[in-house]
């Protein structure tokens, strides 16, 4: 049996996106890739790092700088809130008589297609 790292504190996510965006570095930076002239002389892509975490998330699908922050906010509050669900501890059940007869069904015919691949052997008549 192996041990499971204990999960981290829960961390509080503030309800107001100017509250959270306060807690936020918030980096601005060229987006590139397809968009041409546009996209490539403005620094509409956000990246925002939050502090207290450490998490990261990067908007940079939108045109505009202000469209991108609010995207990258969504984006960080929805993967804070993931973080802090806590998990159902899985209840342990013994595989059915159905599911064992399934799995070795399956292992016989793979074992079979093996050996029948298999080079003859001449000393079998």
């Amino acid at each position: 049996m192996t041990r499971k790292a204990p999960d981290p504190e829960p961390i509080p996510v503030p309800d107001d996106d100017d509250a959270l965006l306060a807690e936020c570095r918030v980096d601005t930076f060229r987006a590139g890739g397809p968009g041409g002239q546009h996209q490539n002389a403005t620094a509409s892509g956000v990246r925002l790092t939050h502090r207290p975490s450490g998490v990261v998330v990067i908007a940079r699908g939108a045109r505009s700088q202000h469209r991108n922050r609010r995207l990258a906010l969504e984006r960080l509050r929805a993967k804070l809130e993931r973080r802090n669900r806590r998990l159902t501890p899985r209840r342990a059940t013994r595989p059915t008589r159905a599911s064992k007869e399934k799995r070795l069904a399956a292992k016989r015919r793979r074992g079979d297609r093996k050996r029948n691949r298999r080079k003859p052997r001449l000393d079998d008549p």
